[in-house]
Parts: structure tokens; sequence; C-alpha cells
């Protein structure tokens, strides 16, 4: 069954990583939808966020491929698990009248962005939800203000949720 999957990896902090784990992926035809990597309270250990579409027997192989690589401390899968996951996103309109801008504001409260940047003609906007709700927000965007926006998506990173209620 095809459906999207999510990975954690724990890898170690060192120059060349994050390349060598893409390049298992493109080596392999797998397309990412999207991968961020932080470093985490160790300095010499970053965290992966892998979010993929692919059926199981794939997924299986990509995970077996992934522990074998000698950088990569741990695999976890996320798919079926409770988790906190949030994606950071900016939205920028363009060309914005008066009227637009009352619009912005209510649209802006609605979807709990924050408004970082404006002027009398454009706004910015900084949004840190699920990757769904920030693609309603762009669907909301994009038909009230055609061909005047700008998105830049920053990928999603996740935590195992603590508590049961969550799972």
């Amino acid at each position: 069954m095809i459906k999207k999957r999510w990975i954690s990896l724990l890898v170690e902090n060192e120059i060349g990583v994050l390349s060598r784990i893409s390049g298992l992926f493109s080596g392999k035809s797998y397309n990412l939808n999207s991968l961020t990597v932080g470093t985490t309270e160790d300095t010499t250990i970053s965290r992966m966020t892998i979010s993929l579409t692919s059926d199981d027997q794939t997924f299986e192989q990509i995970k077996k491929q992934l522990n074998r690589s000698v950088e990569v401390i741990k695999v976890i899968d996320f798919t079926d698990t409770a988790i906190h996951m949030k994606e950071l996103m900016f939205v920028r309109v363009n060309n914005c009248s008066n009227e637009d801008m009352a619009t912005l504001t209510y649209m802006r409260d609605v979807f709990s962005a924050k408004m970082i940047d404006y002027d009398t003609t454009a706004v910015l906007f900084e949004c840190v939800q699920t990757e769904d709700r920030n693609n309603d927000f762009i669907r909301l965007m994009q038909s009230t203000f055609p061909n005047r926006i700008e998105i830049v998506r920053g990928g999603s990173v996740a935590i195992e949720a603590i508590s049961i209620s969550n799972r």
C-alpha cells in the first residue's frame, strides 16, 4: 500500500553525511517529500526527519539500507506512531490593497500565522503548523490572491508524543 511515511534518523554530525544519506535515496530512485536536519542536544549527533511516499516493501528496503549506513546511529519509523510534527513556512502576498490587508488579518487569525513583516503593498507570514494545516493555508491564499503569493517551506520536524492520549 502506497502511503506517506516518516523516518527520524540519528546520524553522526560530520561533513558529507547529509549528502551520503540523500544520495542513498536518489541512487535508488526513491523520492523524498521533505528532509530536515539539525543538531541535537549532543553536538556530535544530528537528527534528520525524512518524509517520503512509498509502498510497504520499498519502505522496508529503505530502512534496511539506512540501518546499514555507517553514519546512521538509529532509524526511527514514525509512520504509525503518535508524534508532534511541525513545518516552518513563509508566505508573502504581494500587490495588496487596503481591503486585502483586512482579509489577510482575518486569515492570519484563523490559521494562527504570524505577520512578521509588511509594508503598504506586501505582507510576509510565518506559519509553524502541521504540513496539512500549511497546505490548507496555501490553498486559501492561492484562491484568494492568485498569482500574488510566494511560498518557502522548510520541511517538517517531528518527535514522539509523550502522552498516551496522543496515541
